[in-house]
């Protein structure tokens, strides 16, 4: 191989952020509670809400699942009947208390509370920038950035400093603001990250996915576009196009890998759309076998079109133990496969002498797949061959997907076959660009790829010395 493997990294794909806002409902912050449950495998390290009454602004905030962040004593201290939650995972700052969100200030008598799923490229400039004029930063997160440049603008109205905002940042924003009296959403002018707008008798609902709309029974209205600012108070609902767009971009990887099965996301269903990904697998490449089988939960949906479409029998040969949760015990080093292995174990009944095929949504780093491989053969199967249901992944994201530099990509340096190697397959296909597209409706030109392609549709200022020091 023409490079070592970075083997003691961890190979699974960390969530981004969720979040949810409630206005006009006499009991927002429990369904503020409820929506970010339903919003849980978006982030993991912490949660939060903020609630108005119309004059008074509460919030809690606390490390860990929302479960362990709020109990029926916190919610009962939340009144008002408008809230905005967030849940968190860091791809800019640090994972500490500090940092959770949503973020709160009070400035010129008012109260912002902003919850921001996304990653802004530009972030240290404009930081950098702000801090030469005197601002002071309270936390190491992007997000803050936004609060500071709106803050700057208060003076001329909430709406056009939200829009003043969002002329000098760049990036992937999907962005909940709550005042005393009003809930606020936006969105960057590709749309990379995904937020949309529901009813419930005469209440509105702001969530990255329309699975937290089900939850709490709120009928899905529309997106929020691109570049767009949906206001919501006593007036009712209004919008305004705060930035123009020309082209959108969505992550192509919030049907691949992060958005629940059950949501409709940019116009699609996430659960039929990972079907057709296994569809066009099928179409690509033929092979048999006993069974085929997914890695749960990723690799379900893609499993079951290609098993269908090539007519092997699905199986679910590898359980998941649905009772891990969060662990801040670290296995040691001569334990490092323990996190893996707690989560999934073989059915040795199963697979012994059997010939399988494994459908993957992503390899990322490789390492979490080679265990899993490991334990299928040890299990007794004789042959295993590995399907992926999207390309190799060979460029870093900066727009809020937790591989940020190429170095930790395995397919950045490594050929197919030389990840095959690594992985300890008897065969391995990733599916290809074109028929991912074809999977997907067939118009490229909304997605962004870059992870596949590394056609950025925004530069990122940020990482611009870092990357072309890597692509060197």
């Amino acid at each position: 191989m023409r490079d070592s493997f970075p083997i003691l990294l961890p190979s699974i794909l960390k969530e981004e952020c969720g979040i949810f806002g409630v206005y006009g409902h006499k009991d927002a912050a429990k369904l503020t509670y409820f929506g970010l449950y339903a919003l849980q495998h978006r982030g993991q390290e912490s949660a939060g809400i903020v609630s108005s009454d119309g004059e008074t602004v509460r919030e809690h905030k606390g490390m860990g699942l929302v479960h362990d962040v709020f109990n029926e004593a916190v919610l009962s201290q939340l009144h008002g009947h408008l809230a905005v939650g967030h849940v968190r995972y860091s791809t800019t700052g640090s994972s500490v208390l500090q940092n959770a969100q949503p973020f709160c200030v009070k400035h010129a008598g008012c109260s912002i509370a902003l919850a921001h799923n996304g990653n802004l490229v530009n972030a240290a400039a404009i930081r950098s920038s702000l801090e030469e004029k005197g601002s002071i930063f309270q936390t190491t997160m992007d997000s803050e950035i936004l609060v500071h440049l709106i803050a700057k603008a208060r003076s001329r109205g909430m709406e056009e400093a939200i829009a003043s905002a969002m002329s000098v940042v760049k990036g992937a924003y999907a962005v909940l603001i709550a005042t005393e009296d009003s809930l606020i959403g936006f969105r960057d002018p590709y749309g990379f990250r995904p937020l949309c707008i529901g009813r419930l008798n005469g209440s509105y609902v702001l969530a990255s996915e329309t699975c937290a709309l089900d939850l709490v029974e709120a009928e899905y209205i529309r997106d929020v576009e691109p570049g767009e600012v949906v206001v919501i108070d006593d007036n009712g609902l209004r919008s305004f196009q705060a930035v123009s767009h020309t082209e959108t971009r969505h992550c192509i990887f919030e049907f691949i890998y992060f958005a629940r099965p059950d949501s409709r996301i940019f116009g699609q269903n996430v659960y039929l759309f990972r079907k057709a990904l296994g569809r066009a697998l099928a179409q690509e490449v033929s092979l048999e076998a006993d069974f085929v089988m997914p890695f749960p939960d990723s690799g379900n949906y893609a499993a079951l079109g290609f098993s269908q479409a090539a007519k092997i029998p699905l199986e679910l040969a590898v359980i998941r133990n649905h009772y891990v949760g969060r662990t801040f015990i670290q296995p040691s080093q001569s334990m490092r496969d323990f996190s893996v292995r707690v989560k999934l174990n073989p059915v040795k009944e199963m697979l012994r002498d059997k010939r399988v095929i494994i459908v993957e949504d992503s390899i990322i780093r490789g390492t979490t797949s080679r265990t899993r491989v490991r334990a299928i053969r040890n299990a007794g199967a004789k042959e295993v061959s590995m399907l992926v249901s999207c390309p190799p992944t060979r460029f870093p994201c900066f727009y809020g997907i937790d591989f940020s530099t190429k170095g930790e990509l395995i397919a950045s340096k490594n050929s197919v076959e030389e990840i095959r190697r690594f992985l300890e397959l008897d065969g391995l296909h990733y599916l290809s660009i074109e028929s991912m597209l074809k999977a997907a409706g067939g118009d490229g030109g909304r997605f962004c790829m870059a992870c596949f392609d590394g056609d950025y549709p925004v530069e990122s200022e940020d990482f611009r010395g870092k990357f072309q020091l890597e692509r060197k």
